[in-house]
């Protein structure tokens, strides 16, 4: 990337709010952090070493963990690091490689739960036909395709970001992020590319939203009138339902947070605001999906069982 900025380092400024309760954030930190590795760890290989479950929903639960470890691992270890020095600063490159795995993680998220709606509805809608659409190896390429297409394009707005002449070095910000790189430009004029893009991406992943209403308008109205699937709607999807509506609170707040910046927010909420799809989503889906999975939290208890044996 031909970098036409002279500014070679980011400051930091969204932990100097924190700097009396620093001990106490680096712990909860370290301990989130923790869990959310533990949980993903553990029902990512539970998937992996259980040959019963490689069907379809169990490969897309697997991927949607390994994304949380690939996300939130953007974050943690840069941020409990910052808790532990005195000057918060990143490296221009560091700080784009950042923005890049962070969008690229909610990205992914919300593909493979575009998935995740899509073979919900294709096993309890049209199960003659479920296991001819969804192969195994269809869903492994259509995992690697909600991997990698997020990745190159918000490729493109990191690429369009660097090439942005900046007048500022200070973000007022815990994380990096595209668009707040963007924000220190000095010509507005040059940003008009990332904005047509950032609007282009936005548009993109709306259009998954809508899959995924189309999915659940055709479950909900298949379920009504059968026990059996509605059996199978509570068993497999107010899972998904739940990691669906705490992604999409969480980003939706942050979308907001990053467009149209309000300074009548207390610094404290702003930044929890700003990081909180790093935090709620990839602790909260693998228990949700580890209680509510027979399969899967049946494997975890019996692992524990013979642990404690």
């Amino acid at each position: 990337m031909n970098n036409v900025s002279a500014i070679s380092m980011f400051f930091l400024s969204g932990l100097n709010e924190a700097r009396n309760y620093r001990s106490t954030l680096f712990f909860l930190s370290f301990l989130c952090y923790s869990i959310i590795i533990l949980v993903n760890v553990c029902v990512v290989l539970t998937i992996i070493l259980n040959n019963e479950l490689h069907d379809p929903m169990y490969i897309l639960l697997c991927a949607f963990c390994m994304n949380s470890i690939y996300g939130t691992a953007g974050f943690y270890p840069k941020f409990l690091s910052d808790l532990l020095s005195p000057v918060h600063v990143i490296s221009y490159s560091g700080c784009l490689l950042q923005a890049q795995v962070l969008y690229s993680f909610a990205c992914s998220d919300l593909s493979i739960l575009a998935l995740m709606a899509y073979d919900r509805y294709l096993a309890i809608c049209r199960p003659l036909e479920y296991h001819s659409v969804m192969s195994k190896q269809r869903v492994i390429t259509l995992v690697c395709l909600a991997w990698l297409i997020p990745f190159f394009i918000i490729a493109v707005s990191t690429l369009l970001a660097s090439r942005l002449k900046l007048c500022s070095p200070y973000l007022n910000r815990l994380i990096c992020l595209n668009w707040s790189i963007v924000m220190l430009a000095c010509f507005p004029a040059e940003t008009i590319p990332n904005s047509i893009i950032g609007n282009i991406t936005i548009l993109i992943y709306g259009l998954h939203g809508v899959v995924i209403g189309w999915s659940y308008l055709f479950l909900i109205k298949t379920c009504v009138g059968s026990i059996e699937n509605r059996r199978k709607f509570m068993q497999t999807c107010v899972p998904h339902l739940i990691s669906l509506f705490t992604f999409l609170v969480t980003i939706f707040f942050d979308v907001i947070y990053i467009r149209f910046e309000t300074k009548n927010l207390p610094p404290t909420l702003k930044h929890f605001v700003s990081i909180e799809f790093l935090i709620l989503p990839p602790l909260m889906n693998p228990l949700i999906y580890g209680f509510k999975l027979t399969q899967i939290r049946k494997k975890i208890m019996s692992v524990v069982t013979m642990k404690m044996k």
